[in-house]
């Protein structure tokens, strides 16, 4: 991930709708949520939350896959793994290493796609 980029996912998350859909999405894992299933969790008008969202999707944080009639929103994984690992790849004077345990559990297992039930292996 380039400055440019980071910056742009920084600036979804910075306010204060597209934080909590973005943590409820974390929540969510890969099995992800309806757009309106998210309005009503968050209590945000359907039209202001599909801006969030399309918002943290062009960030690169978020991912949206039709299903039917519903749009179902999920956390990018790989996306916010790179905007961790960029923010830490200077850690500790250069020697990532020791920032490693972090960023592991930043995004623990049980949202790994090869444990798309959510539970822990």
């Amino acid at each position: 991930m380039d400055i440019l980029n980071a910056a742009k996912a920084l600036n979804a998350i910075s306010q204060e709708s597209r934080l909590k859909a973005f943590r409820l999405l974390v929540r969510r894992g890969h099995q992800g949520m309806a757009a309106g299933q998210i309005a009503n969790a968050l209590e945000i008008p359907h039209n202001t939350l599909s801006t969030h969202l399309s918002t943290l999707v062009n960030a690169g944080l978020a991912t949206a896959r039709r299903d039917g009639r519903s749009i179902i929103y999920s956390i990018d994984f790989d996306g916010t793994r790179a905007l961790f690992s960029f923010l830490m790849e200077d850690c500790c004077q250069g020697n990532p290493e020791v920032c490693l345990p972090l960023l592991e559990s930043l995004l623990p297992r049980c949202c790994e796609p090869n444990n798309l039930t959510g539970a822990n292996s």
